[in-house]
């Protein structure tokens, strides 16, 4: 029986939505036609001539179940489609200036007080947050402080069943000197943090540029990443045969380590008709 997301939260409260999340995953896939071992999202901010509720219809017809990187105030209009936001967006400071310096740590704390029990009610899972740039600091002191700062984050993600989850960003091309820009790095992180509620997005088009051996790294570091977005490289482009990446490879490679999260496509579309390369990037994803 497929469950509403407004009943699950109105009669049981986030835990039961939460709970309820999965099921209803199924259902949907099922009904769209997808395999329904990799759950479909994308990120708003690469379609910026569409408007979100234009997005959400286009999204739920082509059986996509999350639109994602939503500030809390924009949720409840992918909800009116029974759309979730996989991925909340809105930590302050953004990427460049995030948990590598303790200035900025009780911004941030103050913010996750604010943003999680939201983020629960809304039965949504996980909230991004990043490193910030380097600066001249180094990796080791970077990576203490982060885990510091982490620690006051995940005590609130834990009273509220959420998800802090640092991007893995390139700093070759788009990110210069972003510090979380290695995988070992992150997992270093998230084992000195070592919360559950603490984990890595694993950003394929980034960590392409950055290290490569994109199925290698997700087999031996899966445990420590909660969720996946794509991009073509180069380029960040539609993700088919124009670029280097073998992305049915590489969902076969997530689906394998029993991963039950989403995978976002977060490429930019270069066509005329961005939502025909969104449906043909959804499809090379199903696996």
């Amino acid at each position: 029986m497929k469950i509403s997301r407004r009943s699950a939260l109105t009669t049981a409260g986030s835990a039961l939505a939460a709970a309820s999340l999965l099921p209803r995953l199924e259902a949907a896939d099922a009904a769209s036609d997808f395999k329904g071992r990799i759950h479909h999202s994308v990120c708003k901010w690469c379609y910026p001539k569409v408007e979100l509720e234009d997005l959400a219809k286009a999204a739920a017809s082509i059986g996509l179940r999350s639109i994602e990187l939503l500030e809390l105030k924009d949720i409840p209009v992918i909800q009116k489609y029974d759309l979730t936001c996989a991925m909340v967006s809105g930590v302050p400071g953004g990427i460049t200036e995030g948990l590598n310096r303790a200035a900025h740590h009780d911004s941030i704390v103050a913010w996750f007080e604010m943003a999680a029990p939201k983020v629960a009610a809304a039965g949504c899972k996980n909230i991004i947050c990043f490193s910030g740039n380097r600066a001249g600091q180094s990796d080791d002191e970077g990576l203490d402080v982060c885990a510091t700062g982490l620690k006051r984050v995940v005590a609130i993600c834990e009273k509220h069943g959420v998800n802090a989850v640092m991007e893995l960003l390139n700093s070759k091309v788009n990110h210069p000197d972003y510090q979380c820009d290695h995988t070992a790095w992150g997992v270093r992180l998230a084992q000195k943090v070592g919360s559950e509620r603490f984990k890595l997005l694993y950003d394929i088009y980034h960590m392409q540029i950055m290290e490569g051996d994109v199925i290698a790294t997700i087999r031996k570091s899966h445990p420590f990443i909660a969720h996946y977005h794509t991009g073509g490289v180069p380029g960040r482009n539609e993700i088919d045969e124009t670029q280097e990446l073998n992305y049915p490879a590489i969902m076969k490679a997530i689906v394998e380590t029993g991963y039950q999260g989403f995978v976002a496509q977060e490429f930019i579309p270069k066509r005329p008709d961005a939502l025909a390369s969104l449906r043909q990037g959804v499809r090379i994803c199903d696996v």
